[in-house]
C-alpha cells in the first residue's frame, strides 16, 4: 500500500476488468516463477519503524505533513494517521556489521527527526499502540491528506456495509463502534524484510508463520488503547478488527478476513498469491497500462502492478512481497508481527532474534512446520498477543511450555547458528541476542513494564496516570538502554 493512488469512484465494470487483469498477472507470475531469473545472489534484509507523534502533554499531534516537510528525508513518509509516520531504513546485507548498521541508521535518523519535529511542538514515539489516544483521535477527519487513504476507509465500509465494531476483551474490555478504519492508524508497526529466492520462500514463510508467537511474547509493546488496559499486544485484535470487511453474517460462512493469520502451511510464493485472488474482492481496482506477458516475452520484467495493489490490500502478519530492482525481481518475505520500540536497541535487538531463528529453522534438514500443525502456531500467536511475556506456547516434543523458557533453552541457540549464517559476527550477535535472553529471565517486556507502571498510578484519573508514564517511556527511549534494565 505504499503507492499512491489518487481519489476515484469505482464501476462494476472496473472490478470485472481488475479481476481479469489480477488474473492475468497471476499467470504471467506463475510462469516467471518457473522461467525467470529472480535476484538471488547476495540476499538483502530491510527495517522499517512506524512511529506516533505527540505533543509535549503526550497527546497525538496531528502534525504529519508538517513534520515530514520539516523533516525533509526521502526515507520519512506519510502513514494512515494525521499521528503517524514512517521510517523506511535503506536495505542491506546483515554481513559485515548490519545489525550494528542499522542501528545506527536508526538511531541518527529518529534523532534528526526528532530535532526538526521538536520545533513544531511533535515529538517522536516508538509504541504499538499509543495510550493517550482518545475517541476523537479515531474521526475521519484524522485520517491523513493522501487519497489512498481516505479512499481504501470508504471501500472497506462500503464493502463491510456497517460501521466497524471493535470489541476487545482484556484485562478490561473496550466495546466501540467507528464509521472509519481509523483504529487501523493507532497501530504502529516494526517490520523486517527477507529477500529470498522462489524455491527457498514457502521455508521461510512458513517458519515465520511458526515463530510468530515466539515473536509477540518477548517483544509486545501495546497494553493500552482507549484509556482500556487490553492485551499485552493489543495492535493484534484492533488491526484484524478494524480492516474487516465481513459483516456477522460472512463471518458466520466462513468468509476469509482481510487481516489474516493463513489457514495451512504452503508449498510455494504462488500459494500465497493464488489464494488472493481466490478469496479475496478487489478493494482498490486500479488498472495500469501494462500487458505483463507482453513484456515479459519481450524479455523485460512485468510490474504486476494489479497482482501488486491487490496484496497490498490483504494483510497477512507474514506477507509475501514482489518487486523490482536493477531490472530483476526479488521476493521478500515481510515480517509484519511487532509493534514500534520500545528503544532502537530494543528494535535491532528483535530483529536480530528473527533473522537468525528464521533462517535457522527455515534452512533446517527437518522442518518445524513438518512436527506441528498450523492451526497450534495460529493458537500460539494469539495466545502470545494476550498474554504476552507470560505467555505458554505449544512447540514440538515440548508440548505446553513457557514462551520465555523456550526462547532461552532452544531457540536462541538457534539464532545464533543463523545469524553466523547470515555472516554476522559473534559478537555483535551476542550484543543483541542478550537483550532478548535477558528479557526472557527478567520477565520483562515492554508491555509489561508499561502496565506496572500505570498500576503504580491506579488512584490517578486513568488518561493522566498515562500521560505520565509515556513521559517517563519517552525519556528512556532517548537513553535507548533496554527495556529489561528499565526496573
Amino acid at each position: 500500500m505504499g503507492d499512491d493512488v489518487a481519489a476515484q469512484e469505482f464501476t462494476p465494470a472496473d472490478r470485472t476488468r481488475y479481476r481479469e487483469k489480477v488474473r492475468r498477472c497471476l499467470d504471467v507470475f506463475e510462469r516467471m516463477l518457473r522461467e525467470s531469473a529472480f535476484d538471488t545472489d547476495d540476499p538483502w534484509t530491510g527495517v522499517e519503524v512506524e512511529l506516533n507523534l505527540v505533543d509535549g502533554s503526550g497527546d497525538p499531534a496531528l502534525r504529519n505533513a508538517e513534520v515530514l516537510e520539516a523533516i525533509e528525508d526521502p526515507d520519512f513518509q506519510t502513514e494512515l494517521g494525521q499521528f503517524n509516520i514512517e521510517l523506511n531504513l535503506p536495505p542491506g546485507p546483515l554481513r559485515a556489521g548490519g545489525l550494528e548498521g542499522y542501528e545506527t541508521q536508526l538511531r541518527d535518523s529518529l534523532n534528526h527527526a526528532e530535532q526538526r519535529a521538536a520545533a513544531l511542538d511533535a515529538h517522536l514515539v516508538m509504541i504499538g499502540i499509543l495510550p493517550t489516544l482518545a475517541p476523537e483521535h479515531l474521526r475521519a477527519e484524522v485520517i491523513s491528506a493522501n487519497p489512498r487513504y481516505r479512499l481504501l476507509s470508504e471501500q472497506i465500509l462500503r464493502a463491510r456495509g456497517e460501521d466497524i465494531l471493535i470489541d476487545i476483551r482484556g484485562a478490561e474490555r473496550l466495546n466501540t463502534t467507528v464509521d472509519t478504519i481509523m483504529p487501523e492508524a493507532a497501530c504502529t508497526s516494526t517490520q523486517f524484510h527477507v529477500q529470498v529466492s522462489p524455491d527457498q520462500f514457502a521455508a521461510y514463510w512458513n517458519a515465520s508463520q511458526a515463530i510468530a508467537g515466539i515473536q509477540l511474547a518477548v517483544a509486545a509493546n501495546s497494553p493500552y488503547l482507549l484509556g482500556k488496559q487490553l492485551w499485552s499486544e493489543t495492535r493484534i485484535p484492533l488491526f484484524e478488527q478494524a480492516t474487516d470487511t465481513r459483516g456477522e453474517e460472512l463471518k458466520a460462512q466462513g468468509v476469509r478476513p482481510r487481516v489474516w493469520f493463513g489457514e495451512r502451511w504452503i508449498t510455494s510464493v504462488f500459494d500465497l498469491f493464488e489464494e488472493n485472488v481466490r478469496y479475496f474482492p478487489p478493494l482498490l481496482p486500479v488498472l495500469d497500462d501494462e500487458d505483463p506477458l507482453t513484456v515479459l516475452e519481450a524479455g523485460g520484467t512485468p510490474n504486476l502492478s494489479e497482482l501488486r495493489l491487490h496484496n497490498g490490500t490483504i494483510y497477512r502478519w507474514n506477507r509475501p512481497v514482489y518487486d523490482i530492482t536493477g531490472g530483476l525481481p526479488h521476493l521478500r518475505v515481510e515480517n509484519r508481527i511487532l509493534a514500534a520500540g520500545p528503544t532502537v536497541v530494543d528494535t535491532v535487538a528483535n530483529a536480530a532474534f528473527y533473522f537468525g531463528l528464521v533462517r535457522a529453522l527455515a534452512e533446517n534438514d527437518r522442518p518445524l512446520w513438518s512436527q506441528m500443525s498450523f492451526s497450534a502456531a495460529e493458537e500460539n500467536f494469539h495466545s502470545a498477543a494476550r498474554f504476552g511475556i507470560d505467555a505458554d506456547v505449544y512447540w514440538p516434543q515440548l508440548g505446553k511450555v513457557r514462551a520465555t523458557e523456550l526462547v532461552v533453552r532452544r531457540l536462541l541457540p538457534l539464532a545464533h547458528e543463523g545469524l553466523a549464517a547470515w555472516g554476522v559476527d559473534p559478537a555483535e550477535a551476542h550484543r543483541y541476542l542478550d537483550v532478548i535472553e535477558q528479557r526472557c529471565l527478567s520477565g520483562t517486556n515492554a508491555s509489561d513494564w508499561f502496565t506496572r507502571q500505570v498500576q503504580q498510578r491506579a488512584d490517578a484519573d486513568r488518561y493522566d496516570a498515562l500521560r505520565a508514564v509515556l513521559a517517563d517511556y519517552r525519556r528512556r527511549m532517548h537513553d535507548n538502554q533496554p527495556v529489561h534494565t528499565w526496573g
